[in-house]
């Protein structure tokens, strides 16, 4: 056998990228987010309101991008929110209020939302809606 067919025979192909539906989305999603990343940033006096979001639970931070820094966080697997009845639109709510609530204590009256690439819709727009209500200005 010659070289060139033994440099062959030893190539490994590389499968495609997103070829299954779970890595397409999850890269779809990731696009999203670094495009939406490109647009807006979190300040001191502004910071970066940002969800991320999995099947069972929701968390949420207040980032000042600029000092890299985190300034607040709530989450949905905090005792407080996992003790809650009712269903995953109902804690996300929960967890608005919290983060509002903490936003104020950290002296944040204003933030920039950051939905993580998910649609602003169910478990987003209720976290969101529960933060204005809360106090935050978006």
């Amino acid at each position: 056998m010659s070289q060139q067919t033994a440099d062959k025979a030893n190539v490994v192909k590389r499968t495609p990228r997103g070829t299954d539906v779970s890595t397409k989305r999850r890269l779809s999603k990731a696009r999203r987010h670094f495009r939406l990343r490109k647009k807006i940033s979190g300040t001191p006096e502004r910071p970066r309101l940002v969800v991320n979001r999995s099947s069972r639970h929701i968390h949420v931070q207040l980032i000042d991008d600029l000092a890299g820094h985190t300034l607040a966080s709530a989450s949905s697997i905090e005792a407080d929110v996992r003790a809650l009845d009712g269903d995953k639109k109902a804690v996300s709510t929960k967890v608005g209020e919290l983060i509002a609530a903490r936003a104020k204590a950290a002296g944040v009256e204003a933030v920039v939302f950051d939905r993580g690439g998910n649609n602003y819709s169910g478990r987003i727009a209720a976290l969101a809606d529960a933060a204005r209500e809360g106090g935050l200005t978006f």
